[in-house]
């Protein structure tokens, strides 16, 4: 792999011309870079690897792709499952790595007479990651207990699978595990049927989970390069095998998928895959995510750190997962049966968007909100509609779709600043009142708010009505258990921004009324912050403050959390927090001594998210290693301390979003490139405290750590061309910002506007070893 170097200012600009032409031209497909900078083959997608959950590697997939087929290592739960590094064998290759879901599980093999009976239960093969090739789109592998290597590449809705088998007279086949526990849930009722010489299709059942309460059917159609000999199913297991009919070593098999019939299975396959080049798909998908990766081009700064930037760029286009099929069919589970949907269709018959199934957008506030809505508007934009599309079909914006339904995943309205910040920044125009009523709906009695996590059948959880009549939501509920979650104050500061963000709507339609009463609502965050500790505590119904308060208790009274990493959760009213504190200056001087004491166990809780329920890492007062806390840094900022966010958010990035190995690269939850996008925004220097939900959003400025960033702005939804950012003197020790300019000229205080940004232009900012200290 070249490395890239710090001079490329002429490749940039040519990559960024290369995007707009092709975008003026009216098309949305990506644009492979020059040869000179291949952006995939910087990535590493075996970062964070040995700490996988079912849905974080990926390999052979495209952006947001329904197929997203990648070895497993292990297979039972939705944690500690997938592609699990530090796992020596391979128990199949499998299709569907998403929230909730998951499926058709293959497993070439041979046969002979020692394994003809057993092999339905027994045949897990060792492999060696010095024979593994892995890059976005592709993965190569070998399977020792056979001799077979296996190559794998995939469409949006298709899996390509390249299989050479030994040089021996051997039977080839594959195994279906089609009956199995695989990741989150069960797959059950499986069948598979031979259409013909060499197709062959089938379905099964992804059972119902605690999360996903409604089982959803998985369709495939898969067409072989070579004759089948037949299939059979093992009476004990259920599952099926296919054999070969070849003299030939290679074996290509082309598996598309549906939700929603064979027939569409067949239509995918037939429309994304019609070729047999399995080289030339390789290279498609290369070319795809180049285009992405490439929106944008850093310089300067080490390979390594480079690198590590483009992983946690691939990885913030990762997780989601489309559910539609290219003719619009989708499967809608969201009344009380079944039903296929169909999406709204542009003059040639194509979906004018895709649908989605995602985990929530809990914490996408800090995270993909700016940098989707800044370098893929057309993802954000994408992304509400599909979610407004839930709300057509089953009365309810969700805050985490999955098999077409509501899964009421964690708390609070999560979705509501994603859609406003996508109508504050131009990307959604349409329906605006239609918009606001769907979003109300959730913050008022019966919508999602008023459910805890996971709370399907009530909406008492979320104890909305006391939070509504008093103000805050007690802890503990007096109600019961009826979801989980239920850690009242969090609770509370979450509902308390939210609101903010539904009143600035209400405010840009004219809703006065309503402004008003949500922007009141707004401040409920100041019912839960005691004064006599400092710090936002649990209150019971009666009014009362916890006897026993301890500040790093963790998940007492706070979401994931504890009361130090969330007493800061007040994004849209830090100066009023800070009020509540005594001050800014008391309100910095606490928060300096929890970065202090935070750095000191490497500001995460651990190495996993199951770590923050170590006695030592759950008493850390900032953790990015989950979403709660992730803004903290930039709290300083609004606090008129710009320099100390300057100096924690790079001492976080060094810390926390620098290393490049299988046994680290998050420290905790990435959930579906929350967190691949915020190492993004505070390595190119810029944040969004409110989630770039006010009228003009802005962008807070803080340390980038390369010399160079260079955005190209879609000219679909933004007219600038190009947005630049120049850092000098930003080496070891330059973390603060000395001099600001835009274009040349000098520029007061350290944020800049998403309407100036989306103009276009170059902010160059002057770094320095040395805090100034201006406000």
């Amino acid at each position: 792999m070249k490395p890239i170097t710090k001079n490329l200012p002429a490749l940039c600009m040519g990559l960024v011309l290369l995007f707009l032409t092709a975008c003026q031209k009216g098309k949305q497909e990506t644009v492979e870079p020059e040869a000179a900078v291949s952006y995939v083959d910087m990535v590493y997608p075996l970062l964070d690897s040995k700490n996988s959950r079912w849905f974080f590697f990926s390999s052979a997939n495209r952006p947001f792709g329904m197929v997203n087929l990648s070895p497993d290592t292990e297979t039972n739960g939705a944690w500690g499952s997938g592609y699990r590094y530090n796992t020596d064998t391979i128990r199949g290759f499998s299709h569907i790595h998403a929230w909730q879901l998951s499926g058709l599980s293959m497993m070439p093999v041979t046969i002979d007479e020692t394994n003809e009976k057993s092999v339905y239960t027994d045949f897990d093969s060792p492999f060696d990651h010095d024979k593994e090739n892995v890059t976005p789109g592709y993965h190569y592998v070998e399977l020792d207990r056979y001799g077979i290597a296996v190559s794998l590449t995939s469409t949006p809705r298709v899996g390509f699978h390249k299989y050479r088998y030994p040089e021996v007279d051997i039977e080839k086949a594959v195994l279906f595990n089609l009956n199995t526990v695989l990741g989150p849930c069960e797959n059950s009722d499986g069948v598979l049927s031979q259409d013909g010489a060499q197709a062959l299709s089938g379905s099964f059942v992804m059972q119902p989970t605690r999360r996903r309460p409604k089982p959803l059917t998985a369709y495939f159609k898969i067409q072989s390069n070579v004759p089948i000999t037949g299939i059979t199913q093992d009476p004990d297991t259920q599952n099926y095998r296919a054999t070969f009919d070849t003299n030939d070593q290679e074996v290509l098999l082309k598996v598309g998928l549906s939700y929603t019939s064979i027939d569409n299975a067949t239509e995918n396959l037939k429309q994304e895959l019609p070729h047999w080049d399995f080289d030339q798909v390789v290279a498609d998908s290369k070319t795809e995510w180049n285009g992405l990766l490439s929106r944008i081009q850093v310089e300067g700064g080490t390979e390594t750190a480079q690198r590590r930037f483009y992983t946690d760029l691939w990885h913030a286009l990762q997780g989601r997962r489309m559910i539609n099929d290219v003719n619009g069919a989708y499967p809608d589970n969201t009344g009380e049966t079944f039903q296929i949907g169909q999406l709204p269709l542009d003059p040639e018959g194509r979906p004018r968007f895709n649908h989605y199934n995602s985990d929530s957008f809990w914490g996408a506030q800090w995270t993909i909100n700016t940098l989707w809505g800044l370098v893929y508007p057309e993802i954000m934009a994408e992304f509400s509609k599909s979610m407004l599309q839930y709300y057509h079909d089953g009365g309810l914006v969700p805050r985490g779709p999955s098999g077409g339904n509501y899964t009421y995943v964690m708390t609070g309205a999560s979705s509501t600043p994603f859609v406003v910040s996508a109508i504050q920044k131009g990307l959604l125009k349409d329906s605006l009142e239609t918009v606001y009523e769907a979003l109300k709906k959730n913050h008022m009695p019966g919508g999602i708010m008023g459910k805890a996590g996971y709370e399907h059948n009530t909406t008492i959880g979320g104890g909305l009505t006391y939070y509504i009549e008093k103000g805050y939501v007690p802890f503990p509920l007096p109600d019961g258990k009826y979801g989980l979650h239920q850690d009242g104050s969090g609770q509370t500061l979450e509902y308390a921004y939210q609101d903010w963000t539904l009143a600035q709507l209400a405010k840009k339609l004219g809703h006065t009324e309503d402004y008003d009463y949500f922007m009141a609502r707004s401040k409920n965050y100041t019912h839960v912050f005691d004064k006599n500790v400092g710090w936002m505590a649990p209150k019971n119904e009666a009014g009362a403050w916890s006897d026993d308060f301890d500040p790093y208790a963790y998940e007492s009274g706070f979401v994931e959390s504890n009361a130090a990493q969330s007493t800061w959760f007040v994004p849209h009213d830090l100066m009023g927090l800070a009020a509540l504190m005594g001050g800014p200056e008391k309100a910095v001087e606490k928060l300096e001594v929890q970065f202090e004491s935070a750095e000191k166990l490497g500001f995460t809780s651990g190495d996993s998210h199951d770590a923050e329920l170590h006695p030592e890492y759950r008493r850390i007062p900032i953790n990015y290693g989950n979403q709660p806390s992730m803004q903290t840094a930039f709290v300083f900022h609004k606090l008129g301390r710009p320099d100390r966010t300057q100096y924690w958010s790079r001492k976080v990035v060094e810390t926390v979003f620098s290393g490049l190995s299988p046994e680290t690269g998050y420290n905790g939850d990435e959930d579906q490139g929350l967190m691949g996008s915020l190492a993004v925004l505070l390595k190119i220097g810029l944040f969004q405290m409110n989630g770039g939900t006010g009228a003009d959003p802005e962008y807070l400025i803080g340390s980038p750590i390369f010399d160079r960033v260079t955005i190209a702005l879609n000219p679909e939804y933004y007219s600038g061309g190009t947005f630049i950012i120049e850092s000098t003197q930003n080496g070891e020790g330059g973390v603060f910002v000395k001099d600001i300019q835009w274009n040349g000229k000098a520029m007061d205080g350290y944020s800049i506007s998403h309407s100036t940004i989306s103009n276009g232009g170059t902010l160059q900012l002057e770094m320095t070893d040395r805090s100034n200290n201006n406000p």
